[in-house]
């Protein structure tokens, strides 16, 4: 669960160790209504959005943050929109500048776009993981599409107006 908060494995690994640290400390709270890999996974997640919160990672991506690969990726995707990409870098590339996206966003918008869109998760299955009502679910994955789309609107915009002047 901690690998679809944080790419650095010392984040997951940090994260891991505090949701066991929880779930051994409320064990006594566990009332088995539910499966016990339920309730970790609600610990997990919780747990996770709360390091999310304290960090307050929400940077807005710009055009200047991008790497020398991703610029050059976007400046070939910008020339020609309906090129497919080739190779396995080209892909690596495009997964990295979504990952970028992805962190514009709130950790909850997150999670839900991450596990909807980007692992096919039910909107029921999201609400057991995280404990959300379905329409919450529901919200949460329509408002981080249309943040993530703004986000690459606003960078590919940025994009054209600089190479404009």
């Amino acid at each position: 669960m901690a690998h679809r908060f944080f790419r650095q494995r010392s984040l997951v690994e940090e994260a891991a160790q505090e949701v066991f640290l929880k779930a051994f400390t409320q064990l006594g709270s566990y009332e088995g209504r539910g499966s016990m890999e339920g309730w970790l996974t609600r610990i997990a997640t919780n747990t996770c959005l709360n390091i999310l919160r304290a960090a307050k990672r929400r940077p807005e991506l710009t055009a200047a943050d991008l790497t020398e690969e991703q610029n050059h990726w976007l400046e070939q995707e910008l020339s020609n929109a309906a090129g497919a990409l080739q190779s396995a870098e080209d892909k690596l590339v495009a997964a990295d500048l979504a990952d970028r996206l992805l962190e514009t966003l709130s950790p909850e918008d997150r999670l839900a776009l991450t596990l909807i869109d980007g692992e096919d998760a039910s909107v029921n299955e999201v609400a057991e993981m995280t404990g959300w009502s379905e329409s919450k679910v529901k919200v949460r994955a329509f408002r981080a599409r249309k943040k993530a789309r703004e986000a690459m609107e606003r960078l590919l915009g940025r994009r054209v107006l600089s190479r404009a002047h």
